[in-house]
């Protein structure tokens, strides 16, 4: 699978984006985040009142001068944060739908350029049956970054996703330091919402990026068709069924699939996760300027 959205135009209309973590986040030094805390930064934050104990050096004379009281100077503390990135890579998600897998490429591939950009640690992890894959390490730079990129288009997209066995099984799942995004169309039976209580109960911050196609979202089949689940190794598998596709069952799936979304809506608003539903004939950077900034992860 060989993406045509991945080149320098497509980057670089990213440049004057951000991710935006929450404050409340721990995280290493060195980054470009604001956090609650005071640091060692330029930018000076506040005043304090000198305590025992405190560094002399960082006692502002000139006030100590007008009102006879030892001041501190207090400077804003800037943290490098930890973005892991879950692609879905079962067969829903490109075997039979190449511009799905293209998109989710795309979208997992500008996620990660904001990440570098804002000189976070990055990681990719693809999901496969019950491992989450770390074939590129923690990336740093945006060196480290595009090499990656040139191995994530060749990804494939084929077979099961236990997306619970995947996460809560991934060593590398750290605590309290920055966002996870878990890229996939959720159409699976694998318990999905134990791997974003697993992530909630670690402190991240969790975004649910569901890409699904125009047809998934508004199908238009209708008489007698074959359909084979695209995550089947036989045609005798019992998912896949002979129908004669009605009126009635259109309208039957369509409320199915909006009473799933208010369900992943609803389960991540009471966890203070993000969720979001995107189209494949949707532009990436419309969806980053638009459903980003609603869900407070892009600024």
């Amino acid at each position: 699978m060989r993406s045509n959205k991945l080149d320098d135009a497509f980057f670089s209309r990213l440049e004057t984006m951000s991710l935006n973590l929450k404050s409340s986040l721990a995280g290493y030094f060195g980054g470009k985040h604001l956090v609650r805390t005071y640091g060692q930064t330029v930018e000076f934050a506040d005043y304090r009142e000198y305590q025992l104990g405190d560094d002399i050096r960082r006692i502002d004379w000139n006030l100590y001068s007008r009102f006879e009281k030892y001041f501190l100077k207090l400077f804003t503390d800037e943290r490098q944060m930890q973005v892991q990135i879950f692609l879905d890579c079962s067969g829903s998600m490109g075997k039979d739908s190449p511009q799905k897998a293209e998109y989710a490429v795309a979208a997992t591939a500008a996620l990660g350029f904001l990440a570098v950009q804002n000189m976070d640690k990055l990681s990719v992890y693809l999901m496969r049956g019950e491992r989450a894959e770390d074939p590129f390490g923690t990336i740093v730079g945006k060196n480290s970054f595009f090499r990656a990129v040139g191995s994530l288009e060749s990804v494939e997209f084929d077979g099961d996703t236990d997306m619970a066995a995947c996460i809560t099984g991934c060593p590398n799942i750290s605590e309290n330091n920055g966002l996870t995004v878990i890229v996939s169309d959720f159409c699976t039976e694998s318990d999905w919402k134990k791997a974003v209580d697993y992530l909630c109960y670690k402190k991240r911050q969790v975004l649910l990026l569901q890409v699904l196609t125009p047809d998934e979202l508004d199908p238009g089949y209708e008489g007698r068709v074959h359909l084979m689940d695209s995550e089947s190794d036989s045609i005798e598998d019992p998912r896949n069924m002979k129908l004669r596709i009605t009126r009635g069952m259109l309208e039957a799936y369509r409320e199915a699939l909006k009473d799933f979304r208010e369900d992943m809506h609803t389960f991540c608003n009471k966890r203070e996760a993000g969720y979001i539903t995107v189209s494949t004939d949707t532009a990436i950077e419309r969806v980053l300027f638009g459903e980003f900034l609603k869900v407070g992860i892009m600024s």
